[in-house]
């Protein structure tokens, strides 16, 4: 199984992929989402995608619903330069948003997230019981309409982390956003 690491920046793609190799992986490094869908027949299905989502100056995200709905259930971690586009980047499939600012043990720890968990382990409606005391707490801060920087200065964590603990929660209650997490948490009297 390889990952799949997307910029158009070969720079970009090398340190990704160096970082890749080191937490014990092949990186297949691609510079367009066409290389991408072509490297599926030689390589397979990727285990994860890493992903510069803007090519070019392109100003919608086509490239992270099409790979979402072509590789429906790899998880897709973007890793981006542009500010303020977590939230629609989530939205339109990725798992996670990785910030180009973050340091390359931030990036491994998100990738290493994204490798070890198991889909299976995230039924379709989860009990209340079965949520983590920080996961509740995010909820509650989710439900407020706090942003991640807000949410990390309530916890004292960094955003980092506050996007990894996210990350988790949708994957735990099965949901793509935000405003499904709190919509969710409303309907399923999760608060």
């Amino acid at each position: 199984m390889s990952i799949f690491v997307i910029d158009e920046h070969p720079l970009m793609r090398e340190a990704i992929g160096i970082l890749v190799s080191r937490l014990g992986h092949t990186a297949v490094e691609l510079g367009s989402l066409s290389a991408a869908l072509d490297a599926e027949r030689v390589h397979g299905t990727p285990e994860l995608i890493v992903i510069e989502p803007r090519f070019a100056g392109n100003d919608d995200l086509a490239a992270v619903r099409h790979l979402r709905l072509t590789f429906s259930d790899t998880p897709i971690a973007a890793f981006s330069a542009t500010t303020g586009e977590e939230t629609r980047t989530l939205e339109a499939g990725a798992d996670v948003f990785i910030a180009k600012s973050a340091s390359g043990s931030e990036l491994a720890a998100a990738l290493r997230e994204l490798l070890n968990e198991d889909a299976a382990e995230f039924p379709e409606r989860v009990p209340v019981e079965k949520l983590s005391k920080r996961q509740k707490q995010l909820l509650h801060l989710l439900d407020k309409g706090m942003s991640n920087r807000d949410i990390a200065e309530s916890l004292q964590i960094s955003e980092h982390t506050v996007k990894v603990h996210l990350w988790r929660l949708f994957r735990r209650l099965n949901v793509k956003s935000r405003s499904q997490a709190s919509h969710l948490a409303r309907t399923q009297g999760l608060l």
